[in-house]
């Protein structure tokens, strides 16, 4: 993090705010201000904030040329370097084969190269753009679009498409009110007026316009495109986080993240996307911990990475992490939601209800205080007004993942399945990266007696969530509804790799399945498992008779042939207080004394 990084930094406050890019300049902002004191010289403090040769105002006559060794992608020269609509529906990985960055000189075009942006340069249209952007911050986006129908700049020309967008999105959220919540919302376009936009922007160099483009795409389907024109986005302003948050959306799983993250700009901002992205898989390493932490050393105000360490800790030290941002920043709303969801887990009832009442006189009508009120009432069984807030979440905002998914749990509660399954599709078609909505979808089918339907979205669920106790657990009762008992005990198997798997549990039900195949030899191993893990554990015998009767059995019965084992296993029974099994462990070590008296 070097005085250029910080400056850009600096500019992207302003270069966000003028374009009315809100979200970016408030997470800029937030960023700059927790930057560490040592990484602001004396003079940035110093001195008022000035704009660098990093990002211009206006565009020079003649702008200087670009180093030999960098290169843009320009309208008169192919994005070759990029991913086809074609290659992606194929499946090919093209990107695998290309040059890396620093041969194919996008990383000079984020670190080296100058990147000018296009700014109005007379002072009509300055003046213009001045009444406009007022017009916006009014939310009086018609306006907008009439003041700067004459003004070609990339600035004027981005909030006045930026401006159109935003009424088209209106217009798609008034038809959603008028549909009843429970129908299928159509994920595709929402209208034609997004495709002529689209047709609107056309060819450009400028990153602004690169991001709308991208966000258009994705709106029409075209996905593969609007990654593209993201990268190229993100390469030349890495500060923009609109374009990093759209470029997550565009990203289906962690494969072919790992496939186009070889083309991120060598810039901290990679770095901070590289760890929000593998929280929102649900599947942060080691890696992201270290990252996130060496990002905190260099951020340490910083309440938005502070959050994103919270996601990679265990409930109690993450209620620690959100206790400490909200000693350093007690009217913060992001990422309330995600508080309020630890909180629940961990069963803390007295603090989600103190909680849910302060944020609910703070701002009653964001979507994340929503989500957390409904929380409150979900923990204490409420679940029609827990719903009501979640409703009302998604009403604020139809893309309120948390909350989608959150009503399919109350739905799930309610024994509703038809209604979870409505939710948890909305979830879906919101991040299909998410493994909530394909696991609620599962459950739901399965309260249905559907076990194929519930197996298809389990396997959707396990492709994201590959070690996943519960998900691999559920395939296997599927299975078994199905009656394929060997399918069912891979699944089961399988789960046994979880580090939160319950072994006991699985050793058994794995067990269970080898009996019905007259498996006698496998299922006395996993019974004989049970018996060392009740040993291991010091848990009473009750807890484990049945293996130990099941092994003893085995070995007397069925050619196990391990007779002294079995007297161990007799003899622990006998000796318990188990009414049911000692008398018959007493019974085997009588015949067992008559058969193998050397025994005694």
């Amino acid at each position: 993090m070097n005085a250029s990084n910080v400056e850009g930094l600096r500019n992207a406050v302003i270069d966000t705010s003028e374009r009315g890019l809100l979200a970016a300049s408030r997470w800029a902002a937030e960023m700059l201000a927790g930057l560490s004191p040592s990484l602001k010289t004396p003079s940035m403090r110093s001195t008022p904030a000035k704009r660098n040769n990093a990002f211009p105002i206006r565009r020079p006559k003649s702008p200087p040329p670009p180093p030999p060794e960098a290169h843009f992608v320009t309208p008169s020269s192919p994005p070759t370097d990029l991913i086809t609509l074609t290659q992606l529906k194929e499946g090919n990985k093209p990107l695998d084969s290309l040059p890396s960055f620093e041969r194919a000189g996008l990383a000079e075009v984020a670190s080296t190269r100058t990147t000018v942006l296009d700014a109005p340069t007379s002072d009509e249209e300055k003046d213009a753009y001045s009444l406009a952007r007022r017009f916006f911050d009014s939310r009086d986006f018609g306006r907008v679009v009439y003041t700067l129908r004459d003004y070609k700049s990339a600035q004027s020309r981005f909030l006045s498409f930026y401006s159109e967008y935003l009424i088209a999105e209106k217009q798609a959220l008034a038809a959603f009110y008028k549909r009843n919540i429970a129908k299928k919302h159509n994920p595709g376009p929402l209208n034609n007026s997004l495709i002529k936009l689209l047709d609107a922007v056309g060819q450009t160099d400028d990153p602004f316009l690169l991001f709308l483009k991208g966000l258009l795409l994705y709106h029409v389907s075209r996905r593969a495109e609007a990654l593209e024109c993201l990268i190229r986005s993100v390469n030349l302003y890495p500060w923009n986080w609109s374009a990093w948050i759209q470029l997550s959306t565009c990203l289906e799983d962690n494969e072919e993240y790992q496939g186009v993250s070889k083309h991120f700009p060598p810039h901290v901002a990679t770095r901070i996307f590289q760890i929000r992205f593998m929280n929102e898989l649900h599947s942060p390493g080691d890696s992201e911990l270290n990252n996130v932490d060496a990002l905190l050393r260099l951020f340490p105000g910083s309440s938005f990475l502070m959050t994103q360490k919270a996601l990679d800790l265990d409930f109690d030290t993450a209620e620690r992490v959100y206790d400490e941002i909200r000693r350093r920043d007690p009217f913060r709303i992001d990422d309330i939601d995600v508080f309020s969801n630890i909180l629940y887990v961990m069963e803390k009832r007295t603090k989600l209800s103190k909680l849910a009442h302060e944020f609910l006189a703070l701002d009653k009508d964001r979507p994340e205080v929503c989500c957390l009120i409904g929380n409150h009432y979900s923990l204490r069984a409420d679940h029609e007004k827990a719903i009501k807030y979640f409703r009302r979440a998604v009403q604020l905002d139809r893309f309120c993942l948390s909350a989608w998914t959150l009503m399919g749990h109350e739905y799930i509660e309610m024994k509703n399945s038809q209604a979870a399954i409505e939710a948890y599709r909305r979830a879906v078609e919101v991040n299909k990266k998410d493994f909530r909505g394909w696991y609620g979808l599962g459950q739901a089918y399965e309260l249905l007696n559907m076990p194929n339907y519930a197996l298809y979205y389990y396997q959707r669920g396990t492709a994201l969530r590959p070690y996943d106790l519960r998900m691999w657990q559920a395939m296997g009762m599927c299975y078994q509804e199905l009656n394929k008992p060997r399918e069912a005990i891979s699944c089961l198997k399988r789960a046994l790799l979880s580090p939160d798997a319950r072994e006991s549990t699985l050793n058994l039900k794995i067990a269970a399945l080898h009996d019905s195949l007259q498996e006698r030899a496998e299922a006395a191993a996993y019974h004989r498992r049970c018996v060392e893990l009740g040993i291991t554990e010091k848990r009473p015998v009750a807890e484990y008779v049945q293996s130990c009767m099941y092994v003893a059995r085995y070995n007397f019965f069925h050619g196990g042939g391990d007779m002294k084992l079995a007297k161990e296993h007799l003899e622990k029974v006998s000796s318990s207080n188990v009414e049911m099994e000692s008398g018959a462990a007493a019974e085997y070590l009588r015949r067992l004394r008559i058969m193998h008296p050397e025994l005694f």
